[in-house]
């Protein structure tokens, strides 16, 4: 199973509370990156950010999950 991306933010916050949102609607959200951009100054702005991700199986539904709520944006 990969896992895709259907979010990015440059906030550890605003991540977990997308990964939380997915996880209550019933998609298998991680947060990826997390770590790395809190500890080197930079990194999630130089590589797009903090990444959202589901299964590839939820992608497509998660994405219009996302869509669908005025306070996200998917990728």
């Amino acid at each position: 199973m990969d896992l895709i991306t259907v979010s990015r933010s440059l906030n550890p916050a605003d991540a977990q509370l997308i990964r939380s949102r997915l996880e209550a609607a019933g998609f298998h959200a991680v947060v990826v990156d997390e770590l790395a951009a809190l500890c080197f100054e930079g990194y999630a702005l130089g590589t797009g950010g903090i990444r959202v991700q589901v299964p590839d199986t939820e992608a497509a539904d998660a994405k219009d999950f996302l869509e669908s709520s005025p306070t996200t944006s998917a990728e």
